[in-house]
């Protein structure tokens, strides 16, 4: 069932009790715990996180810790899977799920007591409704069982003789009532059975593609303002995790914008409210249009301009034609090579300061026209100053540092750790990671695009990595790479169906084991960013025989052995054909 009042029917439900909070290993997740735990410390509460990355992990995690807690918190994870199927808990265990993932579980909807959704139902897209999914058999199992014990009394009747023409005429009139019952059952399995088609119907239709509804950070953090606990930093981890959601294709520019007003309103509230007049201490958060470039205020602008997705691709910054027109653009600009090659912070300030609208007065003349967005950065200090994009690439490129000697636990604790002021040295850290991540994301596109690497399998295009990368063999990382490929194959390509065709890429995950892993994503034209790859997947699979383990909460991204690509992708070319 869906909770609104977050405060009465989820928080103080809390009050007092010991809490598991089990966290998706992503940004959003990570931020929205972090106000969660503030809000916990405030009240004294006891509690326990738990960062997963995948089904087996929930499962895990909540086997280790269901003697101690009658109360859990999910955190964009549990969502879109029947919770109590899968965990199978005691009934006085609660479970309060955030998680932003679509579509729900319909069983986690429906739930009396025990599931609870964090969020409004109004909100949500196309729930089916109740009747049309479960069915009552109760009523019809009694009525059959009643038919079953009054046959055996009219058997026994009918074997009796008549003497009568009358005593003759009841067996016939029972007989009669008898075919009636067998037709009328008929009738019934009839009913049931269209009845479960159009149920199949409904939930294919309600299932088919897999998206993102409303970040979890800013659900967490307008429960902080509504129990007057919210802050500067709360606010920011808030925006940190709407803005991972934009730069990674999981909600459109359109559904950003319109939480952009909300959060202002928020920022300017805050501001009028904090009184710290010290300036080392004093956080401020600002907002205002910035360009889509990476890193750019922690790197040059050729290298930020080189690989940054959009101004790449839309310049085709990997030929020699491309190295051309951004040096005219530079030029243009009236920004010097020797400026431009510099750190941004080590260039004249009178260029840094004129940077944005030298680029924005010439992006649409050089076809770049979208690199202009809205966004906020946090100033604190006096060198101190960051854009919410700078914090989601730092914290990706944390969380994607996995090694034999540093665990996905420990990267997650690092990437939480990062949101503090106090430790700006695991972000400044996580910054170099994130240039050398797009550096290798750059370095792949340009090799594969020369290399001719994306194929057309007719309805969609796939890519296959051929060997184990120390970057690729990560979800988030290979969905990078795979973003940044299909826009270069598209501006590159001069099929005109190009921009409509979704793409699929694969790269090793452990040799020795022979399994790789799938990112499916969707086609550059496409508006909405909804995937129905994680359905398709799903039934190709089936139909093929291949044994897939799709143990992530992105439905898109899958897990299979090597030696059953081909063979998968076959299947997956019928059937999107």
């Amino acid at each position: 069932m869906f909770v609104q009042d977050l405060r009465n029917d989820f928080y103080r439900q809390l009050v007092g009790k010991r809490i598991l909070i089990v966290v998706n290993y992503d940004i959003d997740a990570i931020c929205a715990s972090r106000i969660l735990q503030a809000l916990f410390k405030y009240d004294h509460m006891l509690y326990t996180v738990v960062p997963i990355m995948g089904v087996t992990g929930l499962k895990r995690a909540y086997g280790e810790h269901q003697g101690d807690v009658k109360y859990v918190v999910l955190m964009n994870c549990g969502g879109c899977v029947d919770i109590v199927e899968l965990l199978q808990p005691a009934e006085d265990v609660t479970f309060f799920i955030c998680d932003s993932h679509r579509p729900l579980d319909v069983c986690n909807i429906y739930s009396d007591r025990q599931v609870c959704i964090l969020g409004d139902a109004s909100l949500e897209e196309n729930i089916p409704a109740f009747e049309t999914i479960f069915y009552d058999s109760d009523g019809e199992d009694e009525e059959e069982e009643e038919d079953e014990s009054s046959d055996p009394e009219q058997q026994h009747n009918d074997s009796g003789a008549g003497e009568s023409d009358q005593e003759d005429e009841a067996p016939k009139s029972r007989k009669l009532s008898r075919l009636e019952r067998h037709e009328q059952r008929i009738l019934k399995q009839r009913a049931r059975r269209q009845w479960e088609s159009e149920r199949d119907r409904i939930m294919f239709e309600y299932t088919q593609f897999s998206y993102y509804g409303r970040s979890a950070a800013l659900m967490v953090f307008e429960l902080a303002w509504k129990l007057s606990k919210d802050n500067m930093d709360l606010l920011w981890w808030a925006i940190v995790g709407i803005t991972e959601q934009l730069l990674l294709g999981k909600i459109e520019s359109g559904s950003y914008t319109l939480e952009l007003e909300q959060i202002q309103s928020h920022v300017s509230r805050l501001t009028n409210k904090t009184n710290d007049q010290n300036t080392m201490s004093a956080s401020k958060i600002t907002f205002e249009n910035d360009l889509h470039l990476v890193l750019y205020r922690h790197w040059p602008v050729t290298e930020s301009m080189r690989y940054s997705r959009y101004s790449s691709c839309q310049l085709k910054l990997w030929t020699l034609r491309g190295e051309k027109r951004l040096h005219e653009l530079l030029l243009e600009m009236g920004l010097p090579l020797v400026h431009a090659r510099q750190t941004y912070g080590a260039m004249d300030l009178v260029l840094r300061k004129e940077f944005f609208s030298m680029v924005e007065r010439l992006a649409e003349k050089y076809d770049i026209a979208d690199i202009v967005y809205g966004t906020f950065t946090l100033s604190y200090g006096y060198r101190s100053r960051y854009a919410a994009a700078d914090y989601v690439y730092a914290l990706l490129a944390i969380m994607e540092s996995v090694k034999k000697h540093k665990t996905p636990e420990d990267c997650f604790l690092e990437a939480s750790d990062a949101l503090s002021r106090q430790h700006k040295q695991l972000l400044s850290a996580g910054i170099d990671q994130a240039k050398l991540l797009h550096a290798a994301v750059f370095r792949q596109v340009q090799s594969s695009l020369e290399a001719r690497q994306v194929h057309s399998a007719g309805s969609f295009f796939y890519y296959v990595l051929q060997e184990e990368h120390a970057f690729f063999s990560y979800p988030y990382a290979l969905g990078l790479l795979a973003r940044f490929l299909l826009r270069g194959h598209v501006a590159t390509s001069r099929a005109r169906q190009a921009p409509d065709l979704p793409l699929i890429a694969s790269c090793p995950l452990d040799a020795a084991e022979g399994m790789c892993l799938l990112v499916g994503i969707v086609p550059v034209r496409e508006d909405s960013p909804r995937n129905f790859f994680g359905k398709a997947f799903e039934q190709a699979a089936q139909k093929s025989g291949v044994a897939l383990l799709q143990d992530f909460f992105e439905p898109a991204v899958v897990q299979l052995r090597q030696s059953d690509l081909t063979r998968f992708l076959d299947s997956l070319t019928v059937l999107l054909t």
